[in-house]
């Protein structure tokens, strides 16, 4: 049987005139006709390669069954649902004749952010479909299940922790993949395979509403937690294991600096800056990670759409980089190649367009990729990039097992349980940055009366991408089992309002009336008169900061500045001369120059997940000192804007009676107790443009409280033939240290520290001197700086 498809397999093994690509599956197909007698096939074969199995199946299929690969179902669904929503067999047939590559959200019931499917009926759902599939189609191939996971699992009864800004606010590793490997184990215990997530977009605007999605400003630091993202998820090796799922880094590339703020916004970025900012934590994890998917972006660079970036998706992701993954489409944006971006003249175009520069299937819905049927048939697709991208899909299936066993067991559906409670809860008291403290912290006394106010006191704030967690601590009930428990009284008033209730999922967003909120204010200031200290939770909400995904869903704003009314109420509090806490929430960076000013401390929060009230009281009382470290920095206005840390020289001359720097850096973030980090010592204070050394400091706890402190390496090339960052976060690493314990950190200085891009736009180590700098933040008086001297010809 082998014998009849050696030339497939010797094209499929040798074929480099299409695109440069390492990929090891199909490159074209069988000149006979597809066939139909599967009793022996191949790619039924357990025992037979991957390789084989891949091109043996490709080689049985039509030309609608190979689109039906490269395309999933997602609003369709429920033309193959009955009355109570359940998977009906008799429908399936008018969705999907030759099958499906995805499923789209399998846990969702109506969408629109109504609850979805408990595990339980995800199983039974997904195990229905996947029957159907298997037994009901010719070839019998079972489909990927899909879902989004940004901050754990987005469906009922799952964890949810913070946004992911406030797990890079940790700096956290291992946290990091202890979080997300929990989202796996629930997602793959559902019947799921593949995760929309981790987002690596690096955010250069807080203006954008999708700043809480991302990883910071940083793209080291994006690099290193989306990596442990990855790692959560896929685990260490290429094989899929029991309670893995297969990752989706996006969007590639750019996304995160749009014009004006706004979502989908042309990038106006460098091909420099594109590699060396938003393309280096792609590169790092597709070389580290061995992440199986990556979206493409909404936005263009160039001009050119991501979508249709033959450049960036064929020669650098896989022609430079060797990824053999498959790429994604974001959600309609195929289509958006022709109804906005208008690149092409039809859909039929814009799917052409799309498949020939890379991407290989089209999320969430069929909408252009079915006209790739004609398009083959009439000779304008090459049938040969349509099996490449078919391969691609069926790799990951036959990865996964799905040929062998599709189902997934009922009664194994994993939720919440106390376990991930204590995961959540630690991980928000992590990320929760004190930028002030007067030394009103932690609070101590007994039988204090703490009055809690604003409109974040208590409220659900999640962020986007949710479902519905088995609960929500807000930050009133966590104090109020506090105070329970120790004597303490709470008095709550809620202040100011921000909007008016709805949802992440809803368009419509409606504003307060200044005159409710000020008589709400009023009543703020009689409620809290006999309180000892005053707890403010102010910023903004899933309504205020959001995916802008339509001209009727906005979410970006031009402003920085705190929402209606609530400086006001700051300043209404502040006039009582009681202790004020400040607390932060919300998605992006705020102008909090006013609160912290009148504040004694202030945290930045942003999401703290379904723990917060419990996160946040175990920070003020001192249980936990505060250890997180601002992954973005908090610009003084919009008009600071950009305000990232590690900008270029000739930036940042300053402005006309007003203070240039951000309010807050990126990396910084007060404690408890003191640390000291000694000068760094290198072990060779000259080494070749090819070599290598270390970099170690001492860091020693000086206070009289245990705490963990983030030990940063920032890297300045001083002289350079091509204009460099002022500084750039190279390493760090978080420590635990009890009072009076000293460690030792060390940092690698080589080739992965110390190259750029070059004006040949090549990746070098130029000989010259570098300003290796340690702390605890970027601001220049928080580090201790040595000279490293790089001798001999670049490398």
């Amino acid at each position: 049987m082998l014998l009849r498809f050696l030339p497939f397999i010797c094209l499929l093994l040798c074929s480099c005139d299409q695109q440069p690509t390492q990929d090891t599956v199909p490159n074209t197909v069988m000149a006979d006709s597809p066939s139909s007698n599967t009793e022996l096939a191949i790619y039924k074969d357990s025992t037979q390669s991957v390789t084989d199995r891949i091109a043996d199946l490709i080689g049985r299929m039509t030309t609608e069954e190979k689109v039906a690969q490269v395309t999933a179902v997602w609003a369709d669904k429920h033309k193959m649902e009955d009355g109570e929503l359940n998977f009906d067999p008799s429908k399936a047939e008018a969705v999907m004749p030759h099958g499906i590559g995805h499923v789209t959200r399998p846990s969702e019931l109506t969408g629109g952010g109504e609850p979805g499917r408990a595990g339980e009926q995800e199983i039974a759902y997904v195990n229905a479909i996947q029957k159907w599939l298997v037994e009901n189609t010719r070839l019998g191939i079972p489909a990927l299940m899909h879902e989004e996971s940004l901050h754990g699992l987005a469906a009922k009864d799952a964890t949810s922790w913070g946004q992911p800004i406030s797990v890079a606010a940790t700096f956290n590793r291992e946290l990091t993949r202890r979080l997300y490997a929990t989202a796996a184990r629930q997602t793959a215990s559902r019947g799921a395979h593949v995760v929309l997530t981790p987002v690596v977009d690096v955010a250069r605007d807080p203006r954008w509403g999708r700043v809480e999605e991302t990883l910071g400003e940083d793209p080291y630091l994006a690099a290193q937690i989306g990596l442990q993202a990855v790692l959560g998820f896929q685990g260490d090796d290429d094989q899929w294991d029991e309670g893995e799922v297969f990752a989706t880094l996006k969007h590639m590339a750019g996304h995160g600096e749009p014009e004006g703020g706004n979502n989908i916004g042309p990038a106006h970025i460098s091909e420099r800056t594109l590699r060396e900012v938003f393309l280096y934590p792609f590169r790092y994890i597709v070389d580290n990670g061995k992440v199986r998917n990556i979206m493409a972006s909404y936005n263009e660079v160039n001009g050119v759409p991501s979508h249709a970036n033959a450049w960036m998706l064929n020669d650098v992701l896989r022609g430079e980089w060797g990824y053999e993954g498959a790429v994604v489409s974001d959600y309609f944006a195929v289509k958006e190649l022709h109804t906005r971006h208008a690149v092409a003249a039809s859909l039929k175009e814009a799917a052409i367009r799309a498949i020939s520069s890379g991407v290989d299937i089209e999320l969430p819905d069929r909408e252009a990729f079915p006209y790739l049927v004609e398009a083959v048939n009439q000779g304008e697709l090459d049938e040969a990039i349509l099996d490449r991208a078919v391969g691609r899909i069926l790799k990951q299936k036959f990865d996964r097992g799905l040929f062998e066993n599709p189902y997934t067991e009922p009664g194994t559906a994993l939720s919440n349980t106390p376990t991930d409670d204590a995961l959540v809860r630690e991980a928000g008291s992590e990320s929760m940055i004190l930028l002030k403290n007067d030394g009103v912290l932690p609070l101590t006394g007994e039988n204090l009366t703490i009055a809690v106010v604003g409109p974040n006191a208590d409220k659900v704030l999640l962020g986007g991408y949710s479902d519905e967690p088995q609960h929500f601590v807000t930050l009133r009930q966590g104090l109020e089992t506090y105070a329970e428990a120790n004597g303490a009284t709470i008095i709550y008033s809620e202040g100011t309002r921000l909007t008016e209730p709805g949802s992440w999922y809803k368009d419509t967003v409606i504003a307060v009336s200044a005159e409710d909120d000020r008589a709400r204010i009023q009543q703020a200031v009689k409620d809290v008169a006999g309180a000892d200290v005053i707890i403010l939770a102010v910023g903004g909400n899933e309504l205020t900061s959001r995916e802008a995904w339509a001209e009727s869903h906005l979410g970006d704003r031009p402003s920085l500045e705190l929402m209606g009314t609530q400086n006001e109420l700051i300043d209404a509090l502040a006039a009582l001369d009681k202790p004020m806490i400040g607390l932060v929430f919300g998605g992006r960076p705020l102008n909090i120059s006013n609160l912290a000013e009148k504040s004694a401390a202030v945290f930045q929060c942003f999401y703290l997940g379904q723990e917060t009230g419990h996160s946040v009281t175990d920070v003020l009382f001192g249980k936990v000192t505060p250890s997180g470290k601002l992954p973005i920095s908090i610009p003084r206005s919009a008009g600071h804007i950009p305000a990232y840390y590690n900008y270029k020289p000739t930036a940042r001359r300053g402005y006309l009676f007003e203070n240039v720097n951000a309010l807050y850096p990126f990396g910084y973030g007060l404690s408890y107790t003191n640390f000291e980090i000694s000068l760094p010592e290198l072990a060779s204070v000259q080494i070749p443009a090819d070599g290598s050394t270390t970099v170690s400091v001492q860091v020693t706890n000086t206070g009289d409280r245990p705490g963990k402190e983030v030990v940063q390496l920032y890297i300045r090339d001083e002289y350079s033939t091509v204009t460099r960052p002022v500084k750039e976060l190279k390493g760090f690493e978080k420590v635990y240290l009890a009072p009076g314990e000293t460690k030792t950190v060390t940092f690698e200085l080589g080739a992965e520290q110390l190259e750029y891009l070059n004006q040949e736009m090549k990746y070098a180590v130029e000989p010259g001197t570098f300003q290796i700098m340690i702390g605890n933040s970027s601001r220049t008086e928080d580090l201790r700086q040595v000279t490293l001297t790089v001798v001999g010809q670049a490398k």
